[in-house]
């Protein structure tokens, strides 16, 4: 018999966060999450994504043993200002038993009928910072520590219950030889002169934090019109400065401003954390800092997180001096891998801006949707 118990307290959360440790305990692809930066994230008083949004989280128990996890979300953002009556739900994993999925999708879809919403969407997160997407290409791969992991079995589930596919991402990598810096050299000096650009170089953090709002302004913009959107807020901007900005090697991000020091274009770049966080095995201390650290000074696999121009400058050669930028810092580095974050496949805009450098689809994931 199947029990899902709705959870609150500080220990059950713990548990909801842990459940993945020993689902995937056997699994080299899996990365693990750090245990206190994923409670900070499900932390009401510490994420201000709570301030628009509401999570409910529960566990599924068989035999007082936990077997499955989901967050039902509700992004009110989202619900009401888009007009997108969407129930979310994420951080969604399970044993290989259709009645532990079961019973959490109808936790889920009991809350979406209750707020009188259209639609359940998932695995997504929060916001469009937050993981997305459930695999159901390339399971053999190592996860970037910015996406989840799942095994083959989750996307059987999705079809017994009725989801439909709603939306389809793609995984990408390719080798920094490709990197040819012919494709770019040239271009972005003209650009550069044409429309009064520069481009920023920074060494500490404190550098790029002076521009750090703008950036999420423009993410805003850039980002606005797909389909996944929705806005970053000004406390929300706060929040992710600190837990992301700082992370970063402050060499690895690059803007492009104009003649009046607004920021026209962005792109956010890290090294791959994944065999770090699995040496740390969710805990920073008393051995995972030193893993983390070691990776962001040597790690040879880089990770192309965001990458963003505001509308007036797309489609006139702006990632030419990003991508330069990059060619510049990474050239005798020894780079060996390049790797890109999901992205949404009709995304044609994004697609076109990588064709140089002759990318391979390594992985894919869709998210699932389900009429209320």
């Amino acid at each position: 018999m199947i029990t899902v118990k709705e959870i609150h307290s500080k220990k059950e959360l713990k548990l909801f966060v842990k459940f993945p440790f020993t689902l995937y305990k056997d699994s080299e692809y899996w990365v693990p999450p750090i245990i206190k930066q994923e409670l900070e994230t499900f932390n009401k008083d510490k994420n201000p994504i709570f301030k628009d949004a509401e999570a409910r989280f529960f566990l599924a128990y068989k035999d007082n043993e936990i077997v499955g996890r989901i967050a039902a979300i509700i992004n009110w953002l989202e619900v009401k200002n888009q007009n997108q009556k969407k129930m979310r739900f994420g951080w969604f994993d399970f044993i290989d038993d259709l009645n532990v999925s079961k019973a959490l999708l109808e936790e889920v879809e009991r809350i979406g009928k209750e707020n009188n919403l259209d639609y359940t969407e998932g695995p997504v997160g929060f916001s469009n910072l937050d993981k997305v997407g459930v695999i159901t290409e390339g399971f053999d791969k190592i996860a970037p520590m910015v996406t989840w992991y799942n095994y083959p079995y989750y996307v059987n589930h999705y079809d017994v219950f009725g989801y439909t596919i709603e939306k389809c991402y793609s995984e990408s990598h390719f080798p920094f030889e490709n990197v040819k810096p012919e494709f770019f050299k040239k271009a972005q000096e003209l650009i550069k002169r044409r429309y009064s650009l520069r481009a920023l170089k920074f060494t500490k953090t404190s550098e790029v934090m002076q521009y750090a709002d703008q950036m999420f302004d423009l993410f805003n913009e850039s980002y606005s019109s797909l389909s996944s959107f929705v806005e970053i807020t000004d406390i929300q901007k706060e929040y992710f400065k600190k837990k992301f900005i700082s992370f970063i090697n402050p060499e690895y991000i690059k803007f492009v401003v104009d003649k009046d020091d607004e920021l026209v274009g962005f792109a956010i770049v890290m090294p791959s954390f994944s065999k770090a966080l699995q040496k740390a095995k969710g805990k920073l201390f008393p051995f995972g800092f030193r893993h983390i650290l070691d990776a962001k000074k040597n790690n040879k696999d880089i990770i192309f997180y965001l990458i963003g121009v505001h509308p007036k400058y797309q489609n006139k050669g702006v990632h030419a001096v990003i991508f330069n930028e990059y060619y510049e810092t990474f050239k005798d580095l020894g780079m060996q891998t390049c790797y890109r974050t999901p992205e949404l496949e009709d995304n044609d805009a994004i697609q076109k801006i990588w064709k140089h450098f002759f990318p391979v689809v390594y992985r894919r994931r869709k998210t699932f949707r389900k009429v209320l």
